[in-house]
């Protein structure tokens, strides 16, 4: 073999920036035509054709990757306001006023903001405690 094995051809890697020759060649295939194709799948959604009508639809509409979601939130300020606005969360999934997946990625958002106070806290006591151990001139080792 000429490489050794793990070992790429290319640890550069492909160039930023070029193009799949697959696609090139798609493309010069379709260059110019894009119109007529367009016109075609219209024509064969108004006959009734479902899948022409799923795509001309999903390009008039495209699916919603994600949407504002109108909940309030309690207050987060501290670490111990992550249970009450996790009980919240619970709570407005039982009354059906947010979806479970809209309670999970609010979740994701309250764990989040719970761990950045924690490490902020982390940081904060190990200075501390930095502090006090270079006042009394003591040594760790």
């Amino acid at each position: 073999m000429p490489f050794e094995k793990g070992q790429s051809g290319n640890p550069a890697g492909r160039r930023q920036g070029s193009r799949n020759k697959v696609t090139l060649a798609i493309e010069k295939l379709l260059d110019g035509e894009a119109e007529a194709l367009t016109r075609k799948a219209i024509d064969l959604a108004k006959t009734g054709d479902m899948v022409a009508m799923r795509l001309c639809l999903d390009r008039i509409f495209p699916p919603r990757r994600d949407r504002p979601v109108a909940f309030t939130l309690p207050t987060l300020g501290k670490a111990a306001d992550a249970t009450n606005s996790s009980a919240a969360i619970v709570h407005a999934v039982a009354s059906g006023e947010l979806t479970p997946s809209e309670a999970a990625e609010l979740s994701k958002v309250i764990d989040a903001f719970a761990r950045t106070l924690e490490a902020a806290d982390f940081e904060k006591r190990l200075a501390k405690l930095e502090e006090i151990i270079g006042k009394k001139g003591c040594h760790v080792t």
